[in-house]
């Protein structure tokens, strides 16, 4: 099937659903249908990352960059792949659905690039942390810091009842599968052989702790009040762990790999603002190169388990 054909296809399915619509069709002919690309990657500013300045650009670019120590990079390189075999449409502020370069938007991008096919053998999701849940506004981790830093009322679990932080208790497992789910439906059409895994986010503040701290200009700022962001981060890890068990694809645990390298400890593997104990111009709260190349180096083994 030609990408045009392609495209009205998944247009379709947000109004009668990835499932009926598949169901109707006959398998694409087979001179017509593209090989793919061996790894697909699709994901937000913890899969592209970036520097400080790409905070001018929160609401997500289809032409954005890739840092060269972002993890999908360094595993290309570790994986031998050549950059024509590879498709990354993640990007700074990336969704699942709530605005912006959503994961709709992702998948399209990468099928118009003929990027999923026969020889697809991993396609990566690393989304969630920029979404709205339930009737919150969308709450994106650098758009935190105004309750982090607030002195007075602090972040505690209280914060979500005023509408400063996310309300955890609709990030649950089934309401991240059943966004997603037609994505991943999509996907095993057109990438059949292809692995599909739910990248986690890596560790930012101690999972299950009060308070949380940031490297600014140097310096630890500790907010002791802190637990509806630790919580949220919480939250969206047993969502998407949850997520990938309903919908039986794989989950790599990213806060396993970088556990005891969060925010402000002697060995950081997140950057700070504008920290130099970290990397000075890193994204705040995001990988910096060393982070990354432990997401990298476990994604790895995961593929060569096959």
């Amino acid at each position: 099937m030609k990408s045009s054909a392609r495209l009205r296809l998944l247009a379709a399915s947000t109004a009668c659903g990835t499932a009926a619509v598949l169901a109707a069709m006959a398998p694409p002919a087979t001179a017509d249908a593209p090989d793919g690309k061996t790894l697909v990657v699709m994901g937000d500013s913890f899969s592209a990352n970036g520097e400080i300045v790409d905070l001018l650009n929160p609401g997500g670019d289809p032409d954005c960059k890739h840092v060269a120590t972002s993890w999908p990079t360094q595993l290309t390189q570790r994986i031998g792949l050549s950059p024509d075999d590879v498709e990354d449409t993640s990007c700074q502020g990336g969704t699942i659905d709530t605005s912006g370069w959503t994961l709709t938007h992702q998948v399209k991008r990468a099928m118009a690039d003929d990027a999923f096919g026969p020889r697809t053998r991993t396609v990566t999701i690393q989304l969630g942390m920029n979404d709205a849940w339930g009737t919150d506004n969308p709450i994106a981790l650098s758009k935190a810091y105004s309750c982090l830093v607030d002195l007075i009322d602090g972040c505690g679990p209280e914060a979500a009842a005023q509408g400063r932080a996310p309300d955890p208790a609709t990030i649950t497992g089934p309401a991240y599968a059943a966004r997603v789910r037609q994505a991943v439906t999509y996907l095993r059409y057109y990438a059949p052989n292809a692995r599909i895994v739910f990248v986690g986010y890596p560790e930012i503040h101690t999972p299950g702790g009060d308070s949380a701290c940031a490297g600014i200009l140097g310096v630890d700022a500790v907010q002791p009040r802190a637990g509806a962001i630790t919580g949220f981060l919480d939250r969206i890890d047993t969502a998407q762990r949850e997520a990938a068990a309903i919908l039986n694809v794989d989950f790599l645990d990213s806060r396993a790999i970088t556990a005891g390298h969060g925010a402000c400890t002697a060995d950081a593997w997140v950057a700070g603002a504008l920290d130099p104990r970290t990397e000075l111009l890193g994204f705040p709260w995001h990988p910096t190169a060393r982070g990354d190349s432990m997401v990298a180096a476990a994604m790895q083994e995961r593929i060569a388990r096959g």
